[in-house]
This record gives C-alpha cells, sequence and structure tokens, in this order.
C-alpha cells in the first residue's frame, strides 16, 4: 500500500511539474510574441505561411539569417546600408521567427525529423517569386549559408548572385555540442525545450549571444532589438535543434556538387570564428566553387556581418556586378 501512495505522490508531482512548465513557458512565449512582433508581412505559398519584411528599391537581394536566429538579425543594421541600392527582401527560416515549418510533420513534439536546406531554400525561392524577385542575389549567414547554397543548387535559373557570409558549407569533424544532440533528439526535443522555454534566465541568453559574437564586442542595443526570446519558444528550439542536427549529413551530398556552380559567387568569413571555423567551411568551398572570391576578414568572429559590414557590403555589390545587375 506504501508503495502505491508513494507512486501516486510522484505521478502528481510529475504532473504538476509538467503545468507549471507548460504555464510558465506559454506566458514566456506570449510576452515574446507581444514584445517582438513580426516586422513584416505575411504570404501564403503551398499552404504554408512565409514572413517576410521587404524594403528599398533596386534589384532583388534576398537576406537569410542563421540558426536561431530571425529576420531582426538582419534588419538590426545590414538593411538599411542596403536598401538605397537594393530591393531588400529578408525571410524568416522555416520553423523560426515567424514562419511556418515546410511540412505539418516536422511540428510534432515527439520526433528528430527537421527540413533540409532543400526544402528551406525551395519555400523560400517560391515565396521570392511570389513577391516577383526572380533571379534574385541570395546572402545567407551561418545555417542560412546553406539554404542559400541550396537555392544555388537546386534553383540554378532562380538566383543571380550568392554571397556566403560564415556560412556552414562543408561536413564537419567531431560531434555537436550535447545541446543540439538531445534537444535535436525526439524525446529530447519534447521534453528539453518546454524547460529552456520556462526558465532559462535572461542572462543566459545574453551570454550565449555574446558568445556568438566573440571575440567582438555585441552591438549595443543587438540584445534588446534582435528578439532572441522568440528563439526560446518551444518549437523554434526544436526546429533550430533539429536542423542542425541533420545538417552535416545534408552538407556531404551538398558539397559533392559545389563544383557545379557557375554563378557569381562571394564568400566573406572571419579568421576568428569558432562556431563555423573557416579552415573546415570558407576555404574548402572556395577551392570547390569555380570563380568564387574569398575574402578572410582578420580577427572577425561569426558574425561580420555587425563586426565588419563594410566588408559585407563590398561582397554584395561586388556579387551584384557580377551578376550584371549593377
Amino acid at each position: 500500500m506504501a508503495g502505491k501512495i508513494l507512486i501516486l505522490i510522484l505521478l502528481v508531482g510529475i504532473g504538476a511539474a509538467v503545468m507549471v512548465t507548460d504555464r510558465r513557458a506559454t506566458a514566456r512565449e506570449l510576452q515574446a510574441e507581444a514584445d517582438y512582433p513580426p516586422e513584416g508581412e505575411f504570404i501564403t505559398v503551398n499552404g504554408r505561411q512565409v514572413h517576410v519584411m521587404v524594403t528599398g528599391s533596386g534589384p532583388d537581394l534576398v537576406l537569410i539569417h542563421g540558426a536561431g536566429g530571425n529576420t531582426r538579425d538582419m534588419t538590426f543594421s545590414l538593411v538599411e546600408h542596403l536598401s538605397d541600392d537594393f530591393r531588400v527582401i529578408v525571410f524568416d527560416r522555416p520553423g523560426l521567427g515567424y514562419t511556418d515549418r515546410t511540412e505539418d510533420r516536422f511540428d510534432a513534439a515527439f520526433s528528430a525529423a527537421a527540413e533540409t536546406p532543400a526544402e528551406q531554400a525551395a519555400l523560400l525561392q517560391a515565396a521570392a517569386a511570389a513577391l516577383g524577385a526572380q533571379r534574385p542575389l541570395v546572402l545567407g549567414h551561418s545555417f542560412g549559408g546553406a539554404v542559400a547554397l541550396a537555392w544555388a543548387l537546386n534553383h540554378p535559373d532562380a538566383i543571380a548572385g550568392l554571397i556566403d557570409v560564415s556560412g556552414a558549407s562543408m561536413p564537419w569533424p567531431g560531434e555537436l555540442s550535447w545541446f543540439y544532440q538531445v534537444n535535436g533528439s525526439a524525446f529530447g526535443g519534447a521534453i528539453l525545450s518546454p524547460l529552456i522555454a520556462a526558465f532559462v534566465p535572461e542572462a543566459r541568453i545574453t551570454d550565449s549571444i555574446d558568445a556568438i559574437f566573440a571575440p567582438n564586442p555585441t552591438p549595443d542595443g543587438y540584445n534588446i532589438y534582435v528578439g532572441a526570446a522568440l528563439s526560446m519558444r518551444r518549437d523554434n528550439l526544436r526546429a533550430n535543434a533539429r536542423q542542425v542536427n541533420a545538417l552535416r549529413a545534408q552538407l556531404v551530398e551538398m558539397s559533392a556538387r559545389y563544383a557545379n556552380l557557375t554563378l557569381p559567387v562571394e564568400i566573406v568569413h572571419g579568421d576568428a570564428d569558432l562556431t563555423v571555423p573557416l579552415s573546415i567551411h570558407s576555404e574548402p568551398l572556395s577551392r570547390l566553387i569555380p570563380g568564387a572570391v574569398l575574402t578572410v576578414l582578420p580577427g572577425i568572429g561569426h558574425m561580420p556581418h555587425h563586426a565588419d559590414p563594410e566588408a559585407v557590403i563590398a561582397a554584395i555589390y561586388r556579387a551584384a556586378e557580377r551578376a550584371g545587375l549593377r
């Protein structure tokens, strides 16, 4: 009898903990969405809702953010330097920010499945075309670089030029951190994501952002502006971890095709990037793509579009000129 009572108490305790976690996570998610509403508009592509911010005039330029990000990473400062000469189109990637997953099956809590870079590129390319951008320049940062490369590989007639900024482009040695391995798994994503969404402190989020920028300082006001709390929502956490967890195998297949690319390609990468190391990704990528131009930025970490925006902007203008858009 005593054993049954203990089991009952344990089950009640677990149920109460789950309820508290769910309520707290929901409250924090609603607050994040109130504090950081969509910046742009929504368009529907193949039944999927895509969040996009469009500004400026001129040749079309698509900007694709990295892992765990959203449009605000690009609109913080980069867009304002480009909108006089380009029509700038900034997307939330599938499952992040306010863009839907590419398929309903990826929404399941107990799952490890995620959109490939090819599937993400297909949705964003269709969204760009719906906006009248038939052959845009495409810039991708970090994970967004893999999506931009997939766009070029699979939709060569729907892209004028590619700018890869600290892009994840090659299969890497070793293993991902425990966070991605656990949160990207079916069980871990279902259990860990609610706990992170409910209880991770603001200071931990700030520390994580600072680590991404290192060794460069985080720009003043970035932490307030970027809406990192949006990335701490349960669905976004799962989407990001699962996409990153599955990326290496996809890059194995993609990298075998890079030599077939014939469009103008500009690659910008800092030599102090420890998140996506230059020697593993952009250096070999530059040797595989005919005519690719690699710009190495001394002392710059994983966020060149903030730490050295002039170099990234110069690469965009070179790509535009090489593509005959300027």
